[in-house]
């Protein structure tokens, strides 16, 4: 398989915000490694079979499970610890094994920003495909300028998933991706926009890039934890209109 060049992110302190709530928290992020670049079709098709049309492109219609599906492949392929379990949809995140895994939402952002604490680490022009651009897909990973932590694309080109929950209570079971794509303006293209979608869902400026990092916990690591999760998802009464059925 096309080796996954991964960039050594130092631990560090980063501030998010979830705006149906009104709430602002800070997230402690233990040192983790994160992908210099959205994984490739060609790294895809290398594990998956399948053909790569344009191989250094951000591998996208890609659902969140078929990520998660993807890291345990990458993890066994090197002979790591596979992150994840899961039985059927069910997927569980074991915080303490080494292999390849979605970032968290603290995590991504964090290293997205690499420091900044503006909307973007750089002139959007020099560091993101945006709708500027005028392009109709993603480009070859790679083409803008990284950021101060080397990574590349963090920002447009493709959305990426993380391992979170995007909104449990309105949304059940959609997983947060971030960060902009190709095809959106500005104001969608900055490092504290989130936006998620269901596990099966896959879209044509979705992709992903691959974590490491175990940790000495049960069930909570790096601003995520199960526990938060149930206590996001929990609703008194029916659910308002317009909310997301929960499963």
């Amino acid at each position: 398989m096309a080796d996954i060049e991964m960039a050594s992110i130092a631990g560090g302190t980063v501030a998010l915000h979830d705006a149906r709530r009104k709430l602002r928290w800070s997230v402690e992020l233990e040192p983790f490694e994160l992908g210099v670049y959205p994984v490739t079709q060609w790294q895809l098709a290398e594990l998956i079979g399948e053909t790569a049309t344009h191989p250094r492109r951000p591998a996208t219609e890609v659902s969140w499970l078929r990520a998660i599906r993807f890291c345990n492949a990458a993890s066994e392929w090197e002979g790591l610890e596979p992150a994840y379990t899961y039985d059927g949809e069910e997927v569980t995140w074991h915080v303490d094994a080494d292999g390849f895994r979605l970032p968290t939402e603290a995590e991504w952002e964090f290293a997205c920003r690499a420091g900044s604490t503006r909307p973007h680490y750089g002139p959007l022009d020099e560091v993101a495909w945006t709708s500027a651009d005028g392009v109709t897909a993603p480009q070859d990973v790679g083409g803008k300028h990284p950021n101060l932590n080397g990574l590349f694309d963090t920002l447009g080109n493709v959305w990426e998933w993380c391992w979170d929950l995007l909104d449990p209570a309105r949304y059940d079971d959609y997983r947060v991706f971030r960060g902009g794509g190709f095809a959106d303006d500005a104001w969608s293209v900055r490092a504290s926009v989130r936006r998620g979608g269901a596990p099966r869902m896959h879209h044509e400026d979705v992709g992903f890039r691959v974590a490491r990092g175990g940790f000495d916990a049960t069930d909570a690591a790096q601003g995520w934890s199960a526990a938060a999760d149930a206590e996001r998802a929990a609703i008194d009464g029916p659910l308002p209109p317009g909310w997301t059925p929960r499963g």
